[in-house]
């Protein structure tokens, strides 16, 4: 059970206070600890950025493991007192929904980095970003990607032509979820982004997403790891799919894939850092979380792969992909003219509704 907020807090202040004086004090007694995140290439541009320099300067090893995300492991190991992951990468619902169970960590924002220019970490942060137990890390989002190739005339350019197979006929990739695909459905479907949550919270709101998820259903593959729709797409087994906007950029640079991003309608997200709780090695996981939330650490992220960085401060760090020198403001999903096209998930909401409608979900699917 969840121990007294307030309490655990206390106890935890003067640790944390001790661990973020000493983060950049020099290498430490060689330790190890364990971070998880999501695999592929966030994995790796995570490890070049984050972990490599946490090491080189702190001397504590990072064991990387990867997951698709959920708190079930983490549940696991907080019920039966056998933590073995140390700092976790979760989406905000996630953490919102692991810090009311208990399962991680309190983080006093007060005792986070500054910006590089001296702002303090509570206003360099993006509004939404820092919350009880988590730390922002990037700003991503799921957007859909085609293959041009496939489509020598008329392409799509919104999000209404994901699902208009009349004009552009073929199978469709789609996460086995029904967070960000009911999202799309309202969306395509011409609602205005300002006004999908207030839809969706109605029973009429959500049968129209369920309807226009009908018009393609039939045409669908479905995925569940990220690595899933670029892929598909190479292979042909889809002509569009929804994706991760990281995923398909390395696609696009790494490999010369002729994709193409439509950000129309794209779905914005946060990850955060959070450690687990109850772990015996709570200050070195809280050290690798004030160095990776540096204005210096999400800037070299930034660089590696197209996520946006959650602290103003480092936006203008973030110049060129550091592999292929490739401008990175484009290709990112806080760039100005993407940013104006996106909706912003509402991760209370789904908090809140994500157990009927992944029940809801899973009775359509069925039929």
């Amino acid at each position: 059970m969840r121990t007294d907020p307030l309490a655990r807090a206390v106890a935890r202040t003067s640790a944390c206070t001790a661990v973020l004086l000493a983060c950049f004090a020099g290498p430490a007694t060689a330790q190890s600890i364990t971070a998880v995140s999501y695999g592929g290439s966030y994995q790796k541009a995570s490890t070049e950025a984050w972990y490599e320099p946490f090491t080189a300067a702190t001397g504590i090893r990072v064991a990387v493991e990867d997951f698709n995300g959920g708190l079930a492991q983490i549940r696991a190991q907080v019920e039966v007192g056998n933590v073995y992951w140390d700092v976790v990468d979760l989406n905000a619902s996630e953490v919102t929904v692991a810090c009311d169970e208990g399962l991680l960590e309190y983080i006093d924002e007060e005792l986070l980095p500054a910006g590089t220019d001296g702002t303090p970490a509570a206003e360099d942060f993006a509004p939404g970003t820092l919350s009880d137990c988590g730390v922002g890390g990037v700003v991503w989002s799921t957007i859909y990607a085609y293959d041009t190739s496939r489509f020598p005339g008329a392409r799509p350019e919104t999000i209404a032509d994901f699902f208009d197979l009349e004009k552009f006929p073929g199978r469709r990739g789609m996460r086995r979820v029904p967070m960000v695909n009911l999202e799309f459905a309202l969306l395509a479907d011409g609602v205005p982004a300002e006004a999908v949550y207030a839809l969706l919270d109605t029973a009429e709101g959500l049968d129209r997403a369920f309807r226009k998820l009908d018009t393609i259903k039939d045409q669908v593959v479905w995925w569940e790891a990220g690595a899933q729709p670029p892929q598909m797409l190479a292979d042909g087994e889809v002509v569009m799919s929804t994706a991760y906007n990281g995923r398909i950029f390395n696609a696009q640079m790494l490999e010369n894939q002729p994709f193409a991003i439509v950000w129309d309608g794209q779905v914005l997200d946060i990850n955060q850092l959070a450690v687990v709780a109850g772990t015996p090695r709570f200050e070195e996981a809280m050290r690798l979380v004030s160095f990776a939330s540096t204005t210096e650490a999400l800037a070299a992220l930034g660089r590696r792969i197209s996520y946006g960085p959650s602290r103003a401060s480092a936006a203008p760090l973030i110049t060129t992909h550091l592999e292929t020198g490739v401008e990175m403001g484009p290709h990112l999903p806080t760039h100005p003219p993407n940013l104006a096209r996106a909706l912003r998930r509402d991760w209370a909401w789904w908090v809140d509704n994500q157990d009927a409608l992944n029940e809801r979900f899973s009775a359509w699917l069925a039929r």
